[in-house]
């Protein structure tokens, strides 16, 4: 019998300061069973960064949702489409391979990795080289230590908000809060 996924409930309140977007977002989590805690925090924490392109990209008429991510390895972790179904950007969290990464160029006008792994430097290091013509792609590395951080903040259910300023963001809930400066890779 095949484990089913967990389901978390997030209220998410985005400040984004850098891009003048300020909304509140209703979120279902599907955590697979072979999922951490900080993965799936890495996700919340991905969209914090990327929802203002709801506004930026899409003009306010798109849909900014979760992927299937682990359960299918052809969909993204994040992703956001316009009115018409095409893919404004793709969001892949973790280490992904460099073979996926390129796929999700030729699917959607951007792509964005946020690698958080402690290992993570040396995953990036090997595919690298491989993924320098796709001009489509952005790498960021969120620090190992902010990831673990916002690990310890999730719950079932969890009333969140998001600063971002200054290209970093602070997570805040009843459990804490975690600034994070993401590092561009590329």
């Amino acid at each position: 019998m095949a484990l089913k996924s967990t389901i978390y409930k997030a209220n998410l309140s985005i400040a984004d300061i850098d891009h003048s977007y300020y909304a509140d977002h209703a979120l279902t989590l599907a955590r697979h069973p072979s999922e951490t805690d900080e993965r799936m925090m890495v996700r919340l924490l991905a969209l914090a960064l990327n929802a203002h392109e709801l506004q930026d990209t899409c003009g306010g008429d798109g849909t900014l949702a979760f992927g299937a991510g682990l359960s299918d390895p052809d969909d993204p972790d994040l992703w956001l489409k316009d009115f018409t179904g095409q893919i404004r950007l793709w969001v892949e969290v973790g280490q992904p391979e460099d073979k996926p990464v390129t796929k999700a160029c030729q699917k959607a006008d951007a792509v964005r990795v946020y690698c958080f792994h402690h290992a993570a430097e040396v995953g990036w290091k090997g595919i690298e080289n491989k993924l320098t013509r796709l001009d489509k792609l952005q790498v960021f590395r969120v620090p190992t230590e902010a990831a673990q951080a916002l690990a310890r903040m999730a719950e079932r259910s969890m009333q969140l908000q998001a600063t971002v300023q200054d290209g970093a963001v602070t997570i805040s809930g009843e459990l804490g809060s975690v600034h994070i400066e993401p590092l561009r890779w590329r």
